[in-house]
């Protein structure tokens, strides 16, 4: 983990410092910070920084953006930076910060899934291989290794409601092990048992909710449900139980606290869940669940291509969270989802868009994104190729949400059902098995669906890709009095100038005072120790980075030269004092324009070097960098030679 230490302490840095932060959880792809201010995040830093994609706020997270690397970068910030990790006793400041309806529910639904969701994934890949080697009769349903396998993928699903428990009492703040023990008396073996026997009579007869009563509980009527692999019911049974335990806190006396407080919590709380909570829970999950599936009924066709077409921006902003209990509850209540799984193809749409694009581009650098991205994609993660790839090329993120709404449809229109949750990307075709019949068609289709999606996105994507900032330089006039021979070499030697973005005295760049820039690791270049205090564009270019302080910024020029001008020497420090900006980061200027004002005697009297670095950072893609000679220049004037 050692080489994530920097990176660690420079995200916590910019997320506002420890200080600022509730609490960190992370999913497959981001960090997801709890802020006390999300204001005093340096967003656009962040942005710009190596090891991180991109940044959202969404759903009252702050999440950054890393990619297959978010485990290690994760276990560095809490190992170094001293980061509470999300669920233990949060700052109040969580509870005192007002929050929308609907980013409540997205970050109480995943806080309590992303905990989990890596060994929900797994078991669920487990229970898909079972089924696969089942269907082609590899192992027979009545030998041991087919047991065993389906101990190894149904134990996690089956007492789900304890798992859930322990997350949600995390979110919740209620003891873990008093949550627990609730959810484990909604699996208690016996349940099952007592709902195959006798019934004593029935209750709310005629009525949906008609139900067979088996015991009861002091003269009450228990309710009993199937609780294996629920979801609703224990979630509401733990944000309940935390009430009613803070309660018992109260009045329990200090030193009967210990065990008095789990004793009355689960004396109130195991049967107010089995005669209340649990069905009511579990009427609500079946409400639900037909609600989506009616609407979806109604036109599969129009569901899928909604689902499918939008599915990339619900998880851009957080929002399949609150599809995901849907998706579970489907198979729970009717063996297999028809509703949510049209998303499946959205997957393989992205990277047939980003395989395109890796053989289309020259650019080396975006090759050197997609291609992880797009292997990541293969397995199911694909904010790598959203963030990295596609969605910087709006064109073709339209193009990929257009595959996936393809892909939508088709899954409407096969009738392609998720049977079992858990897998992604490829992982998931042997989760379309039907496991009660081995029926593979559900298979096979997925895979046509995934073709499809592709193939929509990789057909649209290749023949319309070009790469927006071709390094194509033009030739530099020979002087009148050279032989036509040198004139033609002249113009052989492709380059691009760069027009000095300050007016001084020039120094080397070997004489910074600053060995990351000196050191010529941040690219190379040439700097100026300026005399007069703005910055203008060194070349036609768009504004790829501006730094909130207004003392550095980053530019692409038209003609494919990346640029970094750093005015002064840690005048970040400064906060924005003596600076003033002119653009904004996405502007597009033009060559001489004014960019920024600097007062250089305030940055002096702060006692920081004002030496600027002007670097091309991406130097490695130029046969060369020439620099200006002299002892002074002038802005406007002719300052670095990129040579193809």
């Amino acid at each position: 983990m050692a080489k994530y230490t920097q990176l660690a302490a420079d995200i916590v840095k910019n997320v506002g410092g420890k200080s600022n932060v509730i609490s960190l959880a992370h999913c497959i792809t981001r960090l997801r910070f709890k802020l006390k201010d999300e204001k005093k995040a340096n967003t656009d830093v962040l942005k710009a920084m190596d090891g991180v994609v991109t940044v959202v706020q969404s759903g009252g997270q702050y999440q950054v953006v890393i990619g297959n690397a978010v485990g290690e970068v994760y276990d560095e910030i809490l190992a170094s930076q001293g980061i509470q990790a999300a669920g233990g006793n949060d700052d109040a400041a969580e509870d005192d910060a007002p929050k929308k309806p609907l980013d409540l529910f997205i970050d109480t639904v995943s806080g309590i899934f992303t905990p989990v969701l890596g060994v929900l994934a797994a078991s669920g890949m487990v229970k898909g291989l079972t089924a696969l080697l089942a269907a082609f009769n590899i192992i027979s349903t009545d030998g041991g290794t087919y047991q065993v396998m389906s101990v190894i993928g149904d134990a996690f699903f089956y007492f789900l409601p304890i798992f859930l428990a322990f997350s949600a009492a995390r979110k919740f703040k209620m003891s873990e092990f008093a949550a627990m023990a609730i959810g484990a008396s909604l699996v208690y073996p016996s349940l099952p048992k007592i709902m195959e026997g006798e019934v004593l009579y029935t209750v709310l007869n005629g009525s949906i909710f008609e139900s067979p009563v088996h015991l009861e509980f002091l003269g009450i009527p228990v309710l009993l449900m199937n609780y294996a692999s629920s979801v609703i019911p224990i979630i509401l049974a733990v944000w309940v139980g935390a009430k009613v335990e803070k309660f018992y806190a109260g009045v329990v006396p200090q030193l009967l606290r210990g065990f008095g407080v789990p004793f009355c919590t689960l004396l109130t709380m195991i049967p107010l869940t089995l005669l209340v909570v649990g069905p009511v829970a579990t009427w609500l999950g079946k409400a639900v669940g037909a609600a989506a599936t009616g609407l979806f009924n109604l036109s599969p066709l129009i569901a899928g291509l909604f689902i499918g077409a939008c599915w990339q921006v619900f998880v851009m902003f957080g929002l399949h969270w609150g599809l995901v209990p849907i998706m579970i509850q489907n198979i729970v209540t009717y063996g297999a989802d028809p509703v949510v799984i049209t998303m499946f193809g959205t997957t393989f749409a992205q990277i047939g868009v980003v395989l395109a694009i890796i053989l289309r581009t020259k650019d080396q650098k975006l090759k050197g994104i997609a291609i992880p991205a797009f292997l990541s994609g293969i397995f199911g993660v694909t904010e790598p190729a959203i963030y990295g790839v596609t969605l910087p090329r709006k064109k073709f993120f339209a193009i990929s949400c257009i595959g996936g709404a393809v892909g939508g449809a088709l899954v409407a229109l096969l009738g392609v059902k998720l049977f079992i949750f858990g897998g992604l990307g490829v992982f998931q075709y042997p989760c379309f098995i039907d496991p009660s019949t081995n029926d593979v068609s559900g298979m096979y289709n997925g895979m046509i669906v995934s073709a499809v999606a592709f193939a929509v996105g990789f057909g649209l994507s290749f023949p319309l890709y070009k790469d927006e900032a071709p390094a194509v330089a033009a030739a530099a006039p020979a002087p009148a009095a050279q032989p036509a021979a040198a004139v033609v070499e002249e113009k052989t030697i492709e380059r691009e100038i760069l027009k000095s973005p300050l007016t001084g005295n020039l120094v080397a760049l070997p004489d910074v005072p600053d060995e990351v820039f000196s050191s010529g690791l941040l690219g190379k270049g040439i700097a100026v120790e300026p005399t007069i205090g703005q910055v203008i564009a060194p070349a036609d270019a768009e504004v790829t980075t501006l730094f909130p302080t207004g003392h550095a910024i980053g530019l692409l020029t038209d003609k494919g030269a990346e640029m970094l001008i750093h005015i002064g020497m840690d005048t970040v420090k400064m906060e924005g004092r003596g600076f003033k900006t002119h653009v904004a980061q996405g502007d597009r200027v033009k060559q001489g324009q004014l960019l920024i004002e600097f007062d250089i005697d305030m940055i002096k009297q702060a006692g920081y070097p004002v030496i600027t670095p002007v670097l091309v950072t991406n130097h490695d893609k130029y046969k060369d960098i020439v620099t200006a000679d002299g002892k002074t220049i002038n802005g406007g004037d002719s300052l670095i030679t990129a040579v193809v």
